[in-house]
């Protein structure tokens, strides 16, 4: 069914751009090569729970060294995943512990609330101690080479977008249901076995879960990329764990350097905060830039987006100039987002991502 409504996600298998930006994901997904996962939990790590957290990020480093290290090896042969030892501890337990750690004096976003979630404190997006999921499903909407992709939509958000589109789930107006970790590996092979191209991590905002999902992946054995889908107002403590886990990086890009981020989404030093995290994605995995193109702020944030992203991730960067903003939610709240926007603006969009000589680009 997918191929009929989607015929473009058939047609980017054959895309020479969209696969030399995001040639280990097709590899992947076409299980010519093993998820960064799979290979997480097979890196051995020397660690225990009475090392401190300091000691554990310095360990950290050193493996995530190792760890890109042997994803070149593998992926060109030198070493067989076949022929390597299951391990007691890995690196990906090791992401596992500083998560749980993370967790206890909560800093997977920028707001840094410090809360103890595990003991059911909450902060700003107020995730507690137990993951709670709105939905799961094969999602033909998604970017043509993630279609369908294994969406899985969780509660709780790190920022406030007055036209969020997702309201009810990044507000908590829904409860969503509770999940333990072997119950989501089992969801996320359901997926694979469905014929999904990847575990789209969602919401919301999975940041706030990530302990939750590193978790989860330590029972996944099926070979699936990780997507993870954010708003990409993250720590560079998360950004540290999501090296050598997540294969491609669905990051959106909302907002330029003036004050729009927090004016429109509570979300101070967006641009900062936003730069940097792309810029570690570019590092630790392939990437794929969402720019909402909002009404009348293409000068103030379309335009220094879409000349950042040329000018520091390469103009062959997999871009989607996105057109599907409508008013939802408080979006009333400010003037210009009360209205869709204009065929003029969607062809200044268009003009501005050439100008900015982007070639990767779609919308």
């Amino acid at each position: 069914m997918w191929k009929i409504l989607r015929p473009d996600a058939t047609a980017v298998l054959s895309n020479k751009r969209a696969r030399k930006s995001l040639n280990r994901y097709f590899a992947v997904m076409e299980n010519e090569k093993p998820a960064k996962f799979i290979l997480a939990k097979r890196l051995p790590a020397e660690f225990s729970e009475e090392d401190s957290l300091e000691r554990l990020w310095k360990k950290h480093a050193v493996l995530t060294e190792a760890f890109y290290k042997l994803e070149k090896d593998v992926d060109s042969r030198k070493r067989s995943l076949k022929e390597m030892p299951t391990v007691e501890n890995s690196y990906l337990d090791l992401k596992i512990e500083i998560a749980k750690r993370i967790l206890a004096s909560c800093h997977f976003c920028v707001r840094r609330c410090g809360v103890n979630r595990l003991e059911g404190k909450v902060g700003f997006c107020r995730c507690g101690s137990e993951i709670r999921v709105s939905s799961i499903f094969e999602h033909l909407g998604e970017e043509p080479e993630l279609v369908p992709s294994g969406t899985i939509f969780t509660m709780g958000c790190t920022m406030r977008c007055k036209h969020c589109q997702n309201w009810t789930i990044s507000q908590w107006i829904e409860k969503g249901e509770v999940y333990k970790p072997e119950e989501l590996a089992k969801e996320v092979e359901n997926l694979r076995l469905s014929g999904c191209r990847n575990a789209n991590l969602v919401g919301g905002e999975p940041t706030p879960w990530l302990k939750h999902w590193l978790e989860t992946f330590k029972h996944v054995n099926a070979n699936i990329p990780i997507v993870w889908n954010s708003n990409t107002y993250y720590s560079p403590e998360t950004a540290q764990l999501l090296a050598g886990f997540a294969d491609v990086y669905l990051l959106d890009f909302k907002y330029g350097p003036g004050d729009c981020a927090e004016k429109i989404s509570e979300a101070p030093n967006y641009w900062q905060v936003c730069t940097y995290n792309h810029l570690m994605a570019k590092k630790f995995g392939e990437l794929i830039i969402r720019v909402l193109v909002l009404p009348t702020h293409l000068e103030c944030c379309t335009k220094p987006i879409l000349n950042w992203i040329a000018e520091n991730l390469g103009v062959e960067t997999r871009v989607n100039v996105m057109f599907q903003y409508r008013p939802e939610w408080r979006a009333y709240e400010i003037p210009e987002l009360r209205r869709r926007l204009t065929r003029d603006e969607m062809e200044s969009a268009i003009k501005l991502a050439k100008e900015a000589k982007l070639v990767n680009f779609i919308t």
